[in-house]
């Protein structure tokens, strides 16, 4: 199995905003560890990263997509989009957004051992952010392997303004995400691995034992707090915290 060819399929599906099957039908060997190796190929081809981004840590996520563990991925530079920019949909493949609350590292963390109480103290400032997801696969189907390869489907994400953490109990925080100004889902913080910053603690953890950590000055993306929901031309997208804010996204 070839890591530069299955990050190459990759990349293709992005270029030509066409999904793909996936890779592990055409390549049953492939496991969680060679999926990582094809998703740092592609960070290499990817040029700067802003921080890090977690998948997968609620329960309503692991359902809608059929897995039953958190995955992280990168985010690239590139997909960084100001607040009150367009999404450009027409350059992606199948949107979907979600709520997400983001971290902002102040400090490095790189101790295998690393807690939640260890986050908390490195965080100097929480925001509210909406992920963008573009899954390259048909139908969003696919296997834990094979999101962790395709980056977790990150494409684009957004952040809000930054305040400070402190006094903010972020398990108990509220979330709603608003899809043209329906209610589409509501959740509480508690609803990524039981605290965010739980999340963020099993990220470091597993960067460690790569020989990697998140750095200070980099975000992380601590997980979509509720099913993701489908956009297209013309719709906006808000996702509020409370006690953080609110940022909003329109689709072009």
């Amino acid at each position: 199995m070839n890591i530069s060819e299955l990050a190459g399929e990759l990349s293709r599906a992005v270029a030509d905003r066409t999904a793909i099957t996936r890779l592990s039908d055409l390549y049953p060997a492939l496991d969680i560890p060679t999926a990582y190796r094809v998703q740092r190929e592609l960070r290499r081809s990817a040029g700067s990263i802003t921080g890090w981004k977690l998948g997968l840590t609620s329960r309503a996520k692991q359902t809608q997509v059929g897995v039953d563990s958190p995955v992280y991925g990168f985010l690239p530079t590139a997909g960084a989009l100001r607040p009150g920019a367009a999404l450009k949909c027409h350059h992606l493949i199948q949107p979907r957004c979600e709520p997400e609350i983001v971290f902002l590292l102040g400090h490095d963390l790189e101790d295998p051992r690393t807690t939640a109480s260890d986050v908390l103290a490195a965080t100097t400032r929480v925001a509210v952010g909406i992920e963008v997801l573009d899954s390259r696969f048909v139908d969003y189907s696919f296997t834990t392997a094979d999101v962790v390869a395709d980056n977790t489907s990150a494409a684009r994400y957004v952040v809000g303004d930054p305040v400070d953490p402190r006094g903010i109990d972020l398990r108990l925080v509220g979330v709603v995400l608003e899809h043209n100004g329906c209610v589409v889902g509501t959740a509480a913080g508690a609803a990524s691995t039981g605290h965010p910053a739980a999340a963020v603690a099993w990220l470091a953890r597993q960067l460690a034992a790569e020989g990697e950590s998140v750095r200070a000055g980099q975000i992380v993306l601590s997980g979509g707090l509720t099913s993701a929901v489908p956009v297209s031309v013309g719709d906006t997208v808000v996702a509020t915290v409370d006690r953080i804010g609110s940022v909003e996204l329109r689709c072009a």
